[in-house]
């Protein structure tokens, strides 16, 4: 057997391939310019039996020794049946593609829109991303996303748009947390808010006050009650179901006859603003809107609209109740928030009240003893809603007399 070649032996080798020592060789004059000097491991496969050439790297960063340490490594795990070369390859990270963040963001919205609650949904956050993220950040690497490009994003817009620049912000941090799920990234997300964004920009209520809807005070709505009834038209009748119900716009206005039965108003989860089916019990006062309505049936909604198949424009009741009281206000904060002062001027139990509206209990705690929806206790609070609204404002006596009690 030849004898090993010594580190001097080595450094005077010219080009071709020669033994070092058993299995090791090095390549001279094999590179680019011709001057290459490289280690190669040369062996037969224990599982296939076939020739197999390792690179073990370059002469000029390993020596001699080092060589022969590395070559003995690894005869000793082919004689215990091991493929040195299969198993350097199999601990190396597999490469992935680089994705940007619209690709991301694509891949997040495709996997989530399913779970929204409308086209809508999906088209604001296309739009939002479209307009204000992916000029800064669409071609970026999702990996490379930093904090300084999110500032560059929503910085500019925090005080004009403070609302818009909240949400985009938002779906940023989720884009990006969908990211690192998939192992895309690593890192902190440079988008949160909390410990980190926060910290950068002044709070929305130090720029901008919240505006909340405008409204008639609930003492009001007694009066407007009483206007109402001299009205037959559909946004009319639309309005006074609503105050009623105590429904969203939307969800009013969407309602069709099939949704109705045994006096209690079930409207589908894909038209609630929570996601989930709502029972409204209807009082006698609704049942008695509703009996104007079936003269003014024309298909299977509540609200006919004026184009054929269609329900009543969700502007509709807007306009009608600002001819009626002005510009400014708004159906949501004189349903909606009338119906939540007059109930906490009244007695009626937080939680009942709440229901009503179909808001979501975010206490965990009182959600998991509050399993039902409340049905019973929301049609007597519903009741003294109705006689309220029928009772003038002055005088106490009624100026829309119940037909049904």
């Amino acid at each position: 057997m030849p004898a090993d070649l010594s580190a001097k032996q080595v450094a005077a080798l010219g080009p071709g391939r020669h033994r070092v020592s058993k299995n090791l060789y090095l390549a001279v004059g094999f590179g680019r310019n011709g001057s290459g000097r490289s280690w190669v491991l040369l062996y037969n496969s224990p599982k296939t039996r076939l020739p197999v050439a390792m690179g073990l790297g370059s002469a000029d960063l390993i020596g001699v020794a080092r060589a022969k340490e590395l070559a003995l490594r690894y005869r000793l795990a082919i004689l215990e049946g091991r493929d040195p070369l299969e198993e350097r390859r199999a601990a190396q990270p597999v490469k992935t593609a680089v994705l940007t963040f619209r690709q991301v963001a694509e891949l997040y919205i495709g996997s989530h829109e399913a779970s929204w609650r409308n086209a809508k949904h999906r088209q604001q956050w296309t739009n939002t991303l479209e307009t204000y993220a992916h000029p800064i950040l669409g071609d970026l690497a999702v990996e490379a996303v930093d904090t300084g490009a999110v500032m560059r994003v929503i910085e500019p817009i925090w005080h004009t748009k403070p609302e818009t620049a909240s949400r985009v912000r938002g779906r940023i941090e989720s884009v990006v947390a969908y990211a690192a799920a998939r192992h895309w990234r690593q890192g902190d997300n440079p988008a949160r808010w909390r410990g980190h964004i926060e910290n950068l920009l002044p709070k929305r209520a130090r720029i901008r006050p919240i505006k909340h809807h405008a409204a008639l005070s609930w003492q009001q709505l007694p009066a407007l009650w009483a206007e109402l009834a001299g009205h037959r038209d559909v946004s009319a009748l639309a309005l006074r179901l609503t105050l009623l119900t105590l429904l969203r716009t939307n969800e009013a206005l969407g309602g069709q006859w099939s949704e109705i039965t045994d006096g209690v108003w079930t409207v589908p989860g894909q038209r609630m603003k929570g996601g989930r089916e709502f029972r409204v019990p209807l009082v006698g006062a609704a049942m008695d809107v509703l009996d104007e309505l079936v003269a003014l049936r024309q298909n299977n909604y509540l609200f006919p609209g004026a184009r054929r198949d269609r329900p009543l424009s969700n502007m509709a009741m807007l306009e009608k109740l600002r001819g009626m009281r002005g510009h400014g206000i708004t159906v949501h904060g004189t349903v909606r928030s009338g119906f939540r002062d007059w109930a906490g001027e009244h007695g009626i139990a937080r939680e009942v009240a709440e229901t009503c509206l179909a808001h979501v209990n975010k206490d965990k705690t009182e959600a998991a003893y509050l399993r039902g929806d409340l049905l019973v206790p929301r049609r007597a609070a519903l009741e003294r809603w109705a006689r309220f609204l029928a009772t003038a404002s002055v005088g106490g006596h009624a100026v829309v007399p119940l037909r049904r009690s």
